[in-house]
């Protein structure tokens, strides 16, 4: 126990030291990803989708469903979505995205996402803008899309996609996660702390020890 105690008694003896690492580490997680990126809301909508089918097996007519939930899913970064949303009628802001095409698909991949609630057919979509209204505004028009358009990009017949949950927009923004990064910053900047005054603390071991010896 008392070896154990002279291992850490540095950090012990050093806690201010490891105090400043972690404010460091908080005002760095908080401070560099508002300079990255703006502060963004969610804004987040539901599709069922169904399909006519003779599978007599509840489990395989679920997976079936999934397997297309799941290829209507990754459609979501595709041109043809973007091209759709932009000429479906809602107020997006199109000056958002930048011009050059590799700087676009970077930022509308960042904007939206599309996932599938495991056996119940539901897509979920949602996406995030620094404007809140721009958010639910982008997120009803990629559900549109799926809504009028999906069942194009599916091998089977008797798809049907429907709306089964508004827009939930977020109240506060949610990326990039504040809280969490201050978290993270301070035990990260505690232990970068720590870390430093046992290294410090073996080297002047090591030095006093070689002195000794000298």
């Amino acid at each position: 126990m008392s070896y154990r105690y002279v291992q850490l008694s540095p950090i012990f003896n050093g806690w201010p030291t490891v105090l400043l690492t972690a404010a460091i580490g908080i005002v760095l997680a908080v401070v560099l990803p508002l300079i990255a990126r703006p502060l963004e809301y969610s804004s987040t909508t539901q599709a069922l989708i169904t399909i006519k089918t003779d599978i007599a097996d509840p489990y395989n007519a679920t997976r079936s469903v999934e397997a297309l939930a799941d290829g209507m899913a990754g459609l979501v970064n595709a041109s043809d979505v973007y091209n759709f949303v932009f000429n479906s009628g809602y107020d997006i802001d199109r000056s958002y995205f930048p011009t050059d095409p590799i700087k676009f698909r970077k930022l509308w991949s960042r904007t939206i996402e599309a996932s599938v609630v495991r056996g119940s057919g539901l897509l979920v979509i949602r996406a995030y803008h620094p404007d809140p209204v721009q958010a639910k505004e982008i997120a009803n028009a990629v559900a549109f899309f799926y809504v009028t358009k999906g069942w194009e990009y599916t091998s089977g017949l008797g798809i049907n996609v429907r709306i089964v949950d508004d827009p939930v927009t977020s109240r506060y923004p949610v990326r990039p996660n504040l809280p969490l990064n201050a978290v993270s910053g301070f035990f990260l900047g505690g232990l970068a702390g720590a870390g430093y005054l046992l290294i410090e603390a073996d080297r002047v071991r090591r030095r006093h020890q070689i002195e000794h010896e000298a």
